[in-house]
C-alpha cells in the first residue's frame, strides 16, 4: 500500500447527488464521505486523518506522468484523466440524484494502450473509527456496523488484505469497468443493482436540464453556473435547506484550532441564497428554501437560533473526536456547532429580508408566515438593544455589534415594507415598527460611527473595523455616496487587507472571537470589497479584484472559504455556499445590475446626518 500524501484543500473536487457529498482528491481518491445525508458520520475520513479513517482509491500500478480533470459540461459528472508510460486511463466519478439510498458511482474508461489498475477501499464507520464486518454477499461484498452498511458491486474480483478491500485488474482501449458503492441500513436487505451506465444517462439529464434553467448570461457566466451548480449541490434536496460547506474542521489556518462544522444551514445565508436563485431563474429552489426557512423558526421567537440541521433540527450539540488527527494536524475536529447556541441579532434582518424579497419574487407570504413575523418583531422590539455574539460567532463574549445593529434596522424596514408596499396586513403595526426603526438608524450613525476614524467600526465605542460593514450599502441603510460609507470602505481597505485580499477584522489585534491564532482572508468579504469598488465608480479596481479573486478558485471552479495569500492556498471548509454567493452577487454588480440586496428605504434615510457630526 503507498501512503497518500495529504492533498491541498484546492486539491478536491465536489461530487454530490443534493442529499450527500463526496470530495475527491486530484489523483482519485474519495478521502470525505458521508452516508446518507450531509450530516451524517463519515464512512471516509481520511481528509481528517489518516488512509487508516477511510478511503476509496484508484491508481495504475506504473507511476503516473500527467493528471488533468473536469467537470462533464454543466454538471457535476468529473472526468479525471491519468496517464502512464503504457497507457491512459479516464475515471469517471458522480452521485446519482436519488430516493431512498445513495450511491457513488466510479466507472474506469481506458483510453489508449493498456493500464494495469489497483483499487483500494477502506471503510471506517464513524468517521474513521470503526471497522465493518465484510462479507461477500448478495452478489457484492458488503461492510456492516452498526446502522450502517455498504454494498460494493463490480465485475472484477476483490480480495481482502490488513483490514482494506483491495483489487487488481488491467484496462485495455474501449473498456469500461464499472464499480457501484451503496449505502443502505444494516437491518435492511440491499437494494437493487445499479446499472452504471444507465445512471450515468441519467445523472448527466439531471444536471444539464437543472442548468439549463438558469438565465444567466454574459461575461461571467460559466464562473456563475459553476457557483450556482455548486450551491445546488450543496442543497438537501427533501427540504430545500443549503449546507454551508459539505465539511467539517477543515482548518481557518492550518494546524491551528479554528475548525468548525459547517454542515448545517444558517439562516444568514437566506436572502444571499433567495436573491441568487431567483435572479438566476430558479424560482422552485428558492421557493424550497423559503418553505425550508419559516419551517426551522417556526416557534417561540426567543427560541430561534441562527443555525439549524438540514431538516430544521436545532439540536446540534458541538463534540470533539480525538481519533482524527485533523486536516494536517489541525486539532480538534469538531462535530456538531456550538454557534447554534448564540444569539445572533442580525439574523432577523436576514429573515425580514428574506421575507420581503420572497415576495416580490412573487413568492407571496400566507397568513401563518404573517403571524410568524409579527411574533418575531415583537421578539426584536425588546430585544434589539441587547449585544450579541454577532455575524462572525465569536467566542470571546457579546458586544454591541455595529453590522448587527444595521440589520436589525433591516427587519423593521423591511417589516414596513411589507405592510405598505407588499398589501399584508399590520397596519397597527406600522407606525410603531417605523418609530422604531428611525431610533435605531440614529443609534447606529450615532454610537458606531468613529470620528476620529472617519469610518463605521467592528461594535460600539471601539475604533477597530469590521468587513461585515462593505454590506451596509447593499441593505440601503446608507447611500454608497454618503461620506461615512465611503470612508467606511476606505478604512478597510487601508487595515483590512492583506497582500489584496480582505480580512474579516484582526483577531490578533483585538481579542473579540477569543481564539488563538490567525485565519486567512475571508473570500466573500474579497467579493464584497469588489462590489462596493464598482458601486463607488473604481470600476477598473473591482473588475482587477473580481479577477484576481476568480482566479484563487481551483481548476474545478470551487472555492473554500479563505484564502492565503502567503502561502497561496485556500483555507477552511469546501466547498463554501457565503464564497460561491457572494462570488453570483459581485457578478451582479460589476455587470451592472442594480446591487441585488439593496432595497431603497425611505427617503429620509437617503438625506439624514448625510455627513458626520
Amino acid at each position: 500500500m503507498i501512503k497518500q500524501q495529504m492533498a491541498r484543500i484546492e486539491d478536491y473536487a465536489f461530487l454530490s447527488d443534493t442529499q450527500t457529498g463526496a470530495l475527491v482528491s486530484r489523483d482519485g481518491c474519495v478521502d470525505w464521505l458521508c452516508f446518507p445525508r450531509f450530516d451524517s458520520p463519515a464512512c471516509f475520513a481520511s481528509l481528517l486523518g489518516e488512509d487508516k479513517n477511510g478511503h476509496w482509491r484508484f491508481f495504475p500500478e506504473e507511476e503516473v506522468e500527467k493528471t488533468r480533470r473536469r467537470y462533464r459540461d454543466d454538471t457535476l459528472i468529473l472526468e479525471t484523466e491519468i496517464e502512464t508510460k503504457s497507457g491512459a486511463v479516464r475515471l469517471i466519478d458522480f452521485m446519482p440524484p436519488r430516493g431512498e439510498n445513495p450511491d457513488i458511482i466510479r466507472i474506469v474508461e481506458g483510453i489508449r494502450g493498456e493500464v494495469r489498475m489497483q483499487m483500494e477501499l477502506i471503510i471506517r464507520f464513524d468517521y474513521g473509527q470503526i471497522v465493518p464486518w465484510v462479507r461477500k454477499r448478495n452478489g457484492g461484498l458488503e461492510g456492516i456496523a452498526g446502522p450502517d452498511a455498504l454494498v460494493l458491486r463490480t465485475p472484477i474480483e476483490t480480495s481482502g488484505k490488513d483490514l482494506t478491500t483491495v483489487a487488481e485488474f488491467t484496462v485495455a482501449e474501449g473498456d469500461r469497468v464499472p464499480f457501484v458503492l451503496t449505502w443502505f441500513a444494516s437491518h435492511t436487505e440491499p437494494p437493487k443493482e445499479v446499472n452504471a451506465e444507465h445512471a450515468l444517462r441519467d445523472t448527466e439529464k439531471y444536471w444539464l436540464e437543472w442548468s439549463g434553467q438558469s438565465e444567466i448570461k454574459g461575461e461571467w457566466r460559466d464562473a456563475i453556473v459553476r457557483s450556482l451548480i455548486t450551491l445546488k449541490g450543496l442543497t438537501y434536496a427533501p427540504t430545500g435547506g443549503m449546507v454551508a460547506a459539505l465539511t467539517t474542521s477543515l482548518p481557518e489556518e492550518v494546524g491551528g484550532v479554528r475548525n468548525w462544522d459547517y454542515r448545517f444551514c444558517w439562516l444568514r445565508d437566506a436572502v444571499f441564497i433567495l436573491i441568487t436563485l431567483v435572479g438566476a431563474g430558479y424560482r422552485e429552489e428558492a421557493r424550497s428554501w423559503r418553505q425550508w426557512l419559516l419551517r426551522a423558526i417556526a416557534g417561540s421567537p426567543a427560541q430561534m437560533q441562527a443555525i439549524y440541521g438540514i431538516g430544521g433540527e436545532r439540536r446540534l450539540d458541538e463534540y470533539e473526536i480525538p481519533w482524527l488527527a485533523g486536516y494536517e494536524n489541525s486539532k480538534p475536529v469538531r462535530i456538531g456547532n456550538g454557534a447554534s447556541n448564540q444569539f445572533q441579532l442580525d439574523v432577523y434582518g436576514e429573515i425580514l429580508g428574506a421575507m420581503f424579497q420572497a415576495d416580490q419574487a412573487g413568492i407571496k407570504m400566507e397568513e401563518p408566515d404573517w403571524a410568524l413575523l409579527v411574533e418575531l418583531m415583537k421578539f426584536l422590539e425588546a430585544n434589539w438593544q441587547n449585544p450579541d455574539e454577532g455575524m462572525w460567532e465569536v467566542r470571546g463574549g457579546r458586544k454591541q455589534f455595529t453590522h448587527s445593529k444595521v440589520m436589525a434596522w433591516v427587519a423593521f424596514d423591511r417589516a414596513v415594507k411589507l405592510v405598505e408596499e407588499c398589501g399584508c396586513e399590520g397596519e397597527e403595526h406600522r407606525e410603531r415598527w417605523q418609530r422604531i426603526r428611525d431610533q435605531v438608524h440614529a443609534e447606529v450613525c450615532e454610537r458606531g460611527y468613529n470620528v476620529e476614524k472617519k469610518a463605521f467600526t467592528q461594535y460600539f465605542g471601539s475604533d477597530a473595523l469590521d468587513a461585515s460593514l462593505l454590506l451596509m450599502p447593499l441593505t440601503g441603510f446608507l447611500p454608497i455616496t454618503d461620506e461615512r460609507v465611503r470612508g467606511t470602505i476606505e478604512a478597510i481597505e487601508r487595515e483590512l487587507m492583506q497582500d489584496g485580499l480582505v480580512l474579516r477584522y484582526r483577531p490578533q489585534e483585538e481579542d473579540v472571537d477569543g481564539l488563538p491564532g490567525g485565519e486567512g482572508a475571508f473570500l466573500a468579504c474579497s467579493f464584497w470589497l469588489a462590489g462596493s469598488l464598482h458601486m463607488l465608480g473604481r470600476e477598473k479596481e473591482a473588475r482587477e479584484l473580481f479577477e484576481r479573486l476568480l482566479a484563487l478558485r481551483n481548476d474545478l471552479g470551487l472555492l473554500a472559504e479563505e484564502y492565503d495569500p502567503r502561502a497561496k492556498r485556500q483555507l477552511g471548509n469546501f466547498p463554501q455556499a457565503f464564497s460561491h454567493l457572494a462570488l453570483v452577487t459581485a457578478a451582479r454588480i460589476l455587470g451592472g445590475e442594480t446591487p441585488p440586496f439593496r432595497i431603497p428605504s425611505d427617503a429620509r434615510f437617503g438625506r439624514r446626518n448625510e455627513t458626520p457630526d
